[in-house]
């Protein structure tokens, strides 16, 4: 999915944002995804996301979008009605399916963040943390802790790599913050990750 190169945390241009559709959720949680969107504008980074027009992905483009930052929508033709699909974004693409929507949201993009979010988002962030764990797609990978969503999550894979499912080197995967203010540094300051990352990616006891 990308070229066999290093990624520079210091030069992240285009941001995938994985986030809930949900329009019943605590105030706190649309607050966070907004500020992120504003955050992310201000610093003249693009956004690609689902393309939905409510919940937090709603929010975290409207933020984006006031702030007078690119915002590009990816979403399934039978998921236009559903998702209630944003009318003002910068290029929203429909696609036939699920797969070809995950595969163009992380296409050409330099950096994952994952707001809180259900089976779905889970579903967009673990794929791009095993494409991460094979070589394939090398970006950060920032988790939004809003309202300390994501413990469980974050217990849970230090779960697997105590139990040896995954290797020590693979913390390194994903970072986490609580408040969206922190969201740059955590871009800028992520571990380097290139394709050799393949070499590891099988757990075995000389890289557990």
């Amino acid at each position: 999915m990308t070229e066999n190169k290093r990624i520079d945390t210091h030069h992240v241009k285009r941001v995938t944002v994985y986030a809930s559709s949900s329009s019943a959720l605590s105030p706190v949680y649309y607050d966070a995804a907004r500020k992120v969107g504003e955050i992310l504008a201000e610093a003249g980074k693009s956004i690609v996301y689902g393309a939905s027009g409510h919940g937090l992905m709603g929010a975290v483009a409207d933020g984006a979008l006031s702030r007078g930052g690119e915002v590009f929508g990816v979403v399934p033709g039978f998921l236009q009605e559903l998702e209630l699909t944003h009318h003002q974004l910068t290029e929203l693409k429909v696609v036939d399916g699920m797969h070809v929507r995950k595969q163009l949201m992380l296409e050409n993009s330099d950096a994952v963040v994952a707001l809180p979010g259900g089976c779905g988002t889970m579903e967009e962030l673990f794929e791009a943390l095993t494409l991460k764990r094979l070589g394939q797609w090398l970006g950060p990978v920032v988790l939004v802790n809003t309202n300390h969503f994501y413990d469980g999550l974050i217990d849970f894979l230090n779960h697997s790599v105590g139990e040896r499912f995954m290797g020590n080197n693979h913390l390194d995967m994903w970072s986490v913050i609580d408040e969206p203010e922190q969201v740059l540094t955590a871009l800028e300051t992520a571990p380097g990750w290139d394709a050799g990352a393949l070499a590891f990616a099988n757990v075995t006891p000389a890289n557990a």
